[in-house]
C-alpha cells in the first residue's frame, strides 16, 4: 500500500502476510482522495475510520494534515500492524480503538467532520451502516460519510445519499449530513 499525498507521500507500507484485511487499492484510494480534495479541507478536521483494517485510509488522512483520526478495528493482528506503522512514522494524532464497530457506534457521543467505513463486503449489516451513522448523529453539520462497498450494494435510496463512484471493483457511496 502506498501513501498518495501529504507529509508521507510516496511511502510504501507492506502489510505482513498474516493480515486478512482487504486494503483499499491504491487506484481506488487515489481516486477517492482526488474527489475529497474538492469537497473538504483536510486541515483541522476530525476523522473517524471504521473497519480500519491495515490503517491505510487513516494514515492517508493523517498524511494530509487532519487534526486527528480515530481508527476502529477489532482484529488484534491488524491493530498491531497499525500501531507499528504509527510508531515508525512517529504519528501521534491517530487513536486506535480495538473494538467492534457496531458497539463503538452505539456508545459514541462524539461528532466528526468526516467518517470513512470499509466493512467486509459480505458483512450482513452493511446496508444498516449509513442509517446507524445518521441516527447516532456522528457527523457534524455538513459532515461527509463515505462507505466503501461492492457493486452488489446500492445506497441511492438513502435520504442522505449524494453520490456514487467506482474504481474497478471498489465502490464508494457518499452521504452528507443535511
Amino acid at each position: 500500500m502506498r501513501i498518495i499525498s501529504g507529509k508521507y507521500k510516496g511511502r510504501r507500507i507492506s502489510a505482513p502476510s498474516n493480515i486478512t484485511a482487504r486494503p483499499t487499492t491504491d487506484f481506488a484510494k487515489e481516486g477517492l482522495f482526488n474527489l475529497l480534495n474538492n469537497r473538504i479541507d483536510f486541515e483541522d478536521i476530525d476523522v473517524l475510520d471504521l473497519f480500519s483494517g491495515t490503517g491505510g485510509i487513516s494514515i492517508e488522512f493523517i498524511s494530509r494534515g487532519c487534526k486527528g483520526v480515530i481508527s476502529i478495528e477489532e482484529n488484534e493482528r491488524h491493530c498491531a500492524f497499525i500501531r507499528k506503522v504509527c510508531a515508525e512514522l512517529k504519528i501521534d494524532n491517530l487513536s486506535l480503538l480495538k473494538t467492534d464497530v457496531f458497539k463503538f457506534i452505539s456508545t459514541c457521543h462524539s461528532q466528526f467532520d468526516m467518517i470513512f467505513a470499509d466493512p467486509p463486503y459480505e458483512l450482513d449489516k452493511i446496508q444498516e451502516i449509513p442509517s446507524l451513522i445518521f441516527s447516532k448523529k456522528l457527523l457534524k453539520d455538513d459532515g461527509l460519510f463515505v462507505l466503501e462497498h461492492s457493486s452488489k450494494n446500492s445506497f441511492e435510496q438513502h435520504p442522505n445519499f449524494v453520490d456514487h463512484r467506482y474504481y474497478g471493483s471498489v465502490n464508494f457511496s457518499f452521504f452528507r449530513w443535511k
